[in-house]
């Protein structure tokens, strides 16, 4: 993290994971994370990723946190807390071409499903909850990408956007918060740690400014198809060191 571009396009990655999320209430984790392991790693790539998408759900919830639906949480909450764990070890345990290539290929066909809508009918009732909470978990800790699974399942319950606002921003932080606390912080100075702090926060402003003039279906469209392609992308870059 000495290298002074290296800083740079770190916040730059941040500033637009925020952005995205602000505009289109999804996208940080799927737009960030392929920018953050291509540049850290695949170890403090995801943690990072982790972190920063808590942060952001924090303060999303502080101004939602009444509507959170506590009953339709805690299969979500309980099911991933079960797996966290199980997606850390995994990750720590895989060469980095391998984490790469799956990360890429998780990013990649997360974004595909969310971009589809689709509808399956395993996700429903109690039952689909603790799928999606358990795939969701093991999702996060290993590629950070732990959102759409629990998008998916929202659609599948018929939520509304309304709904599923305040219910998505407290399950991300719980289970970003469980994902750091099972595999530790990043290692990264006291100033870089601050410039995260500052990119969110900008961010959220630019984003804020955008979400006015810009509709949210073409929004989403578009924080999924940049998705997409950093997913494709890193899992291009595993692939050839493979």
């Amino acid at each position: 993290m000495a290298s002074g571009w290296v800083v740079v396009v770190l916040g730059v990655i941040v500033v637009v994971g925020a952005s995205v999320q602000r505009l289109a209430g999804i996208g940080f984790a799927l737009v960030a994370v392929p920018g953050l392991v291509l540049l850290l790693g695949p170890s403090e790539g995801v943690v990072l990723a982790n972190c920063a998408a808590g942060a952001i759900s924090a303060a999303g919830l502080a101004g939602t946190w009444r509507q959170v639906h506590l009953a339709a949480m805690v299969p979500l909450v309980a099911a991933a807390a079960c797996t966290v764990p199980v997606g850390a070890w995994v990750a720590a345990r895989l060469p980095e071409p391998v984490l790469l290539a799956g990360t890429g290929v998780l990013v990649s066909v997360a974004a595909l499903l969310v971009m589809w809508g689709a509808r399956v009918p395993a996700l429903r009732g109690v039952k689909g909850a603790v799928a999606a909470g358990a795939a969701s978990g093991f999702m996060n800790s290993s590629a950070g990408v732990g959102g759409p699974v629990v998008s998916l399942y929202a659609v599948n319950a018929g939520w509304t956007v309304r709904r599923f606002v305040p219910n998505a921003q407290f399950y991300g932080l719980a289970v970003n918060a469980l994902s750091a606390a099972v595999k530790g912080l990043p290692q990264l100075t006291t100033p870089v740690w601050l410039l995260i702090a500052a990119a969110i926060a900008a961010g959220s402003v630019i984003g804020a400014a955008l979400a006015r003039r810009v509709p949210e279906r073409p929004a989403r469209l578009i924080v999924l198809l940049l998705a997409l392609s950093g997913g494709l992308v890193t899992l291009g870059k595993g692939l050839w060191g493979l």
